[in-house]
Protein backbone atom coordinates (compact mmCIF):
# COMPACT_ATOMS: atom_id res chain seq x y z
CA UNK A 1 0.00 0.00 0.00
CA UNK A 2 2.86 1.96 0.98
CA UNK A 3 4.64 1.87 -2.46
CA UNK A 4 1.12 2.20 -4.32
CA UNK A 5 0.96 5.57 -2.27
CA UNK A 6 4.61 6.73 -3.48
CA UNK A 7 3.76 5.89 -7.10
CA UNK A 8 1.08 8.02 -7.05
CA UNK A 9 3.29 11.03 -5.07
CA UNK A 10 5.86 10.45 -7.37
CA UNK A 11 3.00 10.65 -10.77
CA UNK A 12 1.45 14.00 -8.85
CA UNK A 13 4.28 15.66 -9.07
CA UNK A 14 6.03 14.98 -12.44
CA UNK A 15 2.46 16.37 -13.49
CA UNK A 16 2.97 19.73 -11.30
CA UNK A 17 6.89 20.04 -12.57
CA UNK A 18 6.33 18.96 -16.27
CA UNK A 19 3.83 21.36 -17.89
CA UNK A 20 1.57 20.28 -20.63
CA UNK A 21 3.22 20.92 -23.78
CA UNK A 22 0.67 22.29 -25.58
CA UNK A 23 0.93 22.46 -29.64
CA UNK A 24 0.42 25.17 -31.60
CA UNK A 25 -0.48 24.05 -34.77
CA UNK A 26 -0.08 20.38 -36.38
CA UNK A 27 1.09 19.40 -40.12
CA UNK A 28 1.95 16.78 -42.28
CA UNK A 29 5.17 15.75 -44.27
CA UNK A 30 4.47 13.52 -46.98
CA UNK A 31 7.31 12.11 -49.81
CA UNK A 32 6.77 12.88 -53.44
CA UNK A 33 8.33 11.19 -56.48
CA UNK A 34 7.32 14.52 -59.01
CA UNK A 35 6.49 17.72 -57.12
CA UNK A 36 4.84 19.69 -60.35
CA UNK A 37 2.45 16.54 -61.03
CA UNK A 38 1.63 16.73 -57.00
CA UNK A 39 1.43 20.54 -57.47
CA UNK A 40 -1.17 20.00 -60.35
CA UNK A 41 -3.23 16.98 -58.43
CA UNK A 42 -3.65 19.05 -55.46
CA UNK A 43 -4.50 21.96 -57.48
CA UNK A 44 -7.17 20.74 -59.67
CA UNK A 45 -8.50 19.46 -56.78
CA UNK A 46 -9.13 23.16 -55.73
CA UNK A 47 -7.03 23.46 -52.45
CA UNK A 48 -4.90 26.59 -52.09
CA UNK A 49 -1.78 26.85 -51.91
CA UNK A 50 0.50 27.71 -48.51
CA UNK A 51 3.52 29.43 -50.30
CA UNK A 52 5.77 29.59 -47.36
CA UNK A 53 8.74 27.81 -47.54
CA UNK A 54 8.20 26.26 -50.89
CA UNK A 55 10.84 25.15 -53.37
CA UNK A 56 11.98 23.05 -55.55
CA UNK A 57 12.07 20.24 -53.08
CA UNK A 58 8.73 21.36 -51.58
CA UNK A 59 5.31 22.39 -53.04
CA UNK A 60 2.77 22.95 -49.62
CA UNK A 61 -1.11 23.30 -49.41
CA UNK A 62 -3.98 23.72 -46.53
CA UNK A 63 -6.49 21.15 -46.83
CA UNK A 64 -9.05 22.38 -44.39
CA UNK A 65 -10.71 25.98 -42.71
CA UNK A 66 -8.51 25.17 -39.88
CA UNK A 67 -5.22 25.69 -42.23
CA UNK A 68 -4.48 22.36 -41.76
CA UNK A 69 -1.16 22.21 -43.62
CA UNK A 70 0.69 19.02 -45.60
CA UNK A 71 3.84 19.70 -47.15
CA UNK A 72 4.99 17.48 -50.20
CA UNK A 73 8.80 16.80 -50.20
CA UNK A 74 10.80 15.59 -52.73
CA UNK A 75 10.99 11.67 -51.51
CA UNK A 76 14.71 11.85 -51.95
CA UNK A 77 14.93 15.10 -49.59
CA UNK A 78 12.98 13.65 -46.87
CA UNK A 79 14.48 10.50 -46.67
CA UNK A 80 17.91 12.58 -46.50
CA UNK A 81 16.61 14.89 -44.03
CA UNK A 82 14.79 11.73 -41.24
CA UNK A 83 17.84 9.79 -41.61
CA UNK A 84 14.77 6.89 -42.45
CA UNK A 85 13.24 4.65 -46.00
CA UNK A 86 10.36 5.81 -46.08
CA UNK A 87 7.48 3.48 -46.58
CA UNK A 88 6.45 1.78 -50.07
CA UNK A 89 3.17 2.62 -50.95
CA UNK A 90 2.70 0.25 -53.74
CA UNK A 91 2.27 -2.44 -50.62
CA UNK A 92 0.12 -0.83 -48.03
CA UNK A 93 0.28 3.19 -46.72
CA UNK A 94 1.32 5.22 -43.77
CA UNK A 95 -2.04 6.90 -43.27
CA UNK A 96 -5.52 8.04 -44.14
CA UNK A 97 -6.51 11.74 -44.05
CA UNK A 98 -10.44 12.24 -43.69
CA UNK A 99 -11.44 14.94 -45.59
CA UNK A 100 -15.34 16.01 -44.68
CA UNK A 101 -18.08 16.84 -47.08
CA UNK A 102 -21.52 18.07 -46.20
CA UNK A 103 -23.70 16.19 -47.98
CA UNK A 104 -24.16 13.34 -50.76
CA UNK A 105 -23.49 15.69 -53.51
CA UNK A 106 -20.41 17.25 -52.18
CA UNK A 107 -18.99 13.40 -52.23
CA UNK A 108 -19.89 13.06 -55.71
CA UNK A 109 -18.00 16.17 -56.66
CA UNK A 110 -15.13 15.58 -55.10
CA UNK A 111 -15.19 11.84 -56.70
CA UNK A 112 -15.39 13.31 -59.95
CA UNK A 113 -12.68 15.95 -59.33
CA UNK A 114 -10.57 13.06 -58.01
CA UNK A 115 -11.25 10.97 -61.07
CA UNK A 116 -10.83 13.99 -63.55
CA UNK A 117 -7.36 15.03 -61.57
CA UNK A 118 -5.99 11.92 -62.00
CA UNK A 119 -6.57 10.21 -58.52
CA UNK A 120 -7.03 5.82 -58.24
CA UNK A 121 -10.18 4.73 -56.61
CA UNK A 122 -9.84 2.41 -54.12
CA UNK A 123 -13.59 2.39 -52.85
CA UNK A 124 -16.45 3.79 -54.51
CA UNK A 125 -18.83 6.52 -53.15
CA UNK A 126 -21.15 4.05 -51.03
CA UNK A 127 -22.67 3.72 -47.61
CA UNK A 128 -21.26 1.33 -45.41
CA UNK A 129 -23.20 -0.94 -42.33
CA UNK A 130 -22.64 1.75 -39.80
CA UNK A 131 -24.30 4.49 -42.07
CA UNK A 132 -21.46 6.31 -43.44
CA UNK A 133 -21.62 7.69 -47.31
CA UNK A 134 -18.02 7.54 -48.60
CA UNK A 135 -15.38 6.98 -50.87
CA UNK A 136 -11.23 6.40 -50.79
CA UNK A 137 -8.98 7.30 -53.50
CA UNK A 138 -5.22 8.03 -53.73
CA UNK A 139 -3.33 10.63 -55.08
CA UNK A 140 -0.73 9.87 -57.93
CA UNK A 141 1.96 8.84 -55.13
CA UNK A 142 -0.47 6.75 -53.18
CA UNK A 143 -1.00 8.75 -50.21
CA UNK A 144 -4.59 7.90 -48.80
CA UNK A 145 -7.78 10.26 -48.73
CA UNK A 146 -11.23 9.01 -47.89
CA UNK A 147 -14.29 11.48 -48.24
CA UNK A 148 -17.10 11.04 -45.64
CA UNK A 149 -20.44 12.32 -45.14
CA UNK A 150 -20.24 14.56 -42.23
CA UNK A 151 -23.60 15.65 -41.12
CA UNK A 152 -24.66 17.65 -38.46
CA UNK A 153 -24.51 15.68 -34.85
CA UNK A 154 -21.87 13.57 -36.02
Amino acid sequence: MLLNLVKLAKQICRRLIIPFMKTKQVWANLAVSDLRRTDQFYSDLGFKRNGKNESNELVSFFFADNQFIIHFFEKSKLESATGMTLADLRNGYEIMFSLSAETKDDVYQWYKLVQDAGGTIHREPSEDAQGFFWFVFSDPDGHRYNVLLVEDGM
